[in-house]
């Protein structure tokens, strides 16, 4: 085992946005707010360059706030999707280019068979040249089905986009896995600093992920400053697994 780039990130090398401005890009998500968090700078800057950018979300995100009464499922689902599309918007992206898929919050893993057909329709409709996934080994659940889910329906295609991996609860070092010596690695930043400020903006569009917003679940899920922090930096850090 090798340790994860993650332990030491300010080493890394830096990129410019110009060495991955394809078009049409794809971002998948794991639940609404992966997109923001994990690639809201690439995104800013990939719209700047007028690159055609779409965002699929893989499920509803239900489970932050299992036991809120303001908030069922239903209505939680609604006002986490109006926090992407404000997100997104922030960042350059129009709500036409935004998919949500809706699978259960928690249970991808359960589901994502039968989401393989759809998602290789969506997939063959956008034919993307570049997709962003989360890190595969992810120690979220979701985040790990989410890109079994992709790389699944892109084995049905006629496809061959570049895939780059982007890391979310790895940054939390309780969490944070080695990397295996068996796979080859590439991990990158990216440099956002022109950007920076903007997805900032585009994070505190998630009032529910980050706020007392919903204040009747005691039990609920809420991003911490601490969290926050990781995804405020001036550059973005991506992996590349080579396959």
């Amino acid at each position: 085992m090798t340790a994860s780039p993650l332990t030491n990130p300010d080493v890394l090398p830096c990129r410019s946005i110009k060495e991955i401005a394809y078009s049409p890009v794809l971002i998948v998500a794991p639940h609404p707010d992966d997109e923001t968090l994990g690639c809201g700078g690439a995104i800013a800057l990939l719209r700047s360059l007028n690159c055609d950018v779409r965002v699929l979300v893989i499920s509803n995100g239900t489970l932050s706030h299992p036991n809120s009464q303001k908030y069922p499922a239903p209505l939680l689902q609604a006002l986490r999707e109006s926090e992407t599309l404000q997100a997104l918007s922030k960042l350059g992206v129009n709500s036409d280019n935004v998919t949500f898929c809706g699978l259960q919050d928690g249970s991808i893993s359960i589901q994502y068979i039968s989401a393989v057909a759809s998602c290789s329709a969506y997939l063959r409709e956008i034919a993307p040249q570049i997709i962003f996934l989360p890190w595969r080994y992810d120690p979220h659940s979701d985040h790990r089905a989410t890109s079994k889910l992709i790389y699944t329906a892109l084995g049905n295609l006629n496809l061959s986009p570049r895939i780059i991996e982007y890391p979310i609860w790895d940054w939390d070092p309780q969490q944070r896995g080695n990397l295996t010596e068996s796979e080859k690695v590439t991990s990158w930043r990216l440099d956002i600093a022109a950007v920076v400020e903007l997805k900032k903006q585009a994070i505190a569009c998630y009032r529910s992920q980050i706020t007392n917003l919903i204040d009747d679940d005691p039990l609920c899920f809420r991003l911490t400053p601490e969290m926050l922090l990781n995804f405020a930096r001036p550059w973005e850090v991506y992996l590349e697994v080579e396959n």
